[in-house]
């Protein structure tokens, strides 16, 4: 199977200070090397300096400077480790070896299908409730953030508001493809075939979104519509106008605009094909 990252990533990663808070590490990221998806860590200065890192990705030289930057020079600032889902966790035991007294945050199933892999890192906190007493952390935590993990979602989503600066962090709840910020210093990577083109056209968050609404709604919260429909509103409720994705450009000052486009059959609770 092709590999999901580059074999040298560090010179094909873009920081990027999205906020005086909020560094973002955009990266190539594939998969079966054939649709080019980009991943993206999002680092979070939290308002006591504890930093906490989102999706993390591998830890070279460019993003360790980039947590000390943001850290202030404190190398041990790191104090969270986060999966917001079953599928962004492949860099936590590098993360946690780096930063051991780092606590580590993800949902439910996370630590069982680590563990089958011989992953046996014990976390601090698992997200396996929706409402706001399902995303609770810890003092300092739950001062910057709110929390929703998303009920029905196939990958247990959970999604993540950074209230200071109004910011949306997540991961595949929804994607803003194509990539062009993660392939920006890796362009001639970047795949372009028909794959590709069909994942942009159900994800995409602006034009006509009829086939990316049809996704949402068939596919991806078919498990428990009525249960992803009230996360998604709990959601909405937020304040934010900035969307961080784990797959695709990061959507700045109409994030909460492209969000409501996205999920306007949840959050009216029918679709309108």
């Amino acid at each position: 199977m092709p590999p999901l990252f580059p074999a040298d990533p560090a010179p094909r990663t873009v920081i990027r200070a999205l906020t005086p808070n909020i560094t973002t590490v955009s990266l190539p990221f594939s998969r079966m090397g054939r649709i080019s998806f980009g991943a993206r860590a999002t680092l979070v200065r939290l308002s006591s300096g504890s930093l906490a890192v989102f999706s993390p990705v591998p830890l070279t030289a460019p993003v360790r400077t980039a947590v000390e930057s943001l850290a202030g020079g404190d190398r041990g600032g790191v104090k969270y480790v986060i999966a917001p889902d079953i599928e962004h966790h492949l860099y936590i035991s590098d993360w946690k070896s780096e930063f051991p007294s780092a606590k580590l945050l993800g949902p439910r199933g996370l630590p069982e299908k680590r563990a089958k892999a011989g992953m046996t890192e014990s976390f601090d906190v698992v997200f396996a409730k929706s409402g706001p007493e399902g995303g609770k952390v810890d003092e300092e935590f739950d001062r910057d953030f709110e929390v929703e993990y998303v009920a029905g979602h196939p990958n247990r989503e959970v999604a993540f508001l950074y209230k200071p600066d109004k910011v949306l962090i997540q991961a595949d709840l929804m994607f803003n493809l194509p990539p062009e910020e993660q392939y920006s210093l890796a362009k001639e990577e970047r795949t372009y075939g028909i794959l590709d083109k069909l994942f942009a056209a159900v994800t995409k968050t602006e034009g006509d979104m009829t086939w990316t609404r049809r996704f949402m709604w068939y596919a991806i919260s078919r498990a428990n519509r009525e249960g992803f429909n009230k996360s998604v509103r709990r959601i909405d409720g937020w304040d934010f106008d900035t969307v961080v994705p784990c797959h695709g450009d990061t959507m700045v000052g109409d994030g909460k605009e492209r969000f409501r486009r996205v999920f306007q059959w949840h959050l009216d609770a029918k679709k309108e094909d």
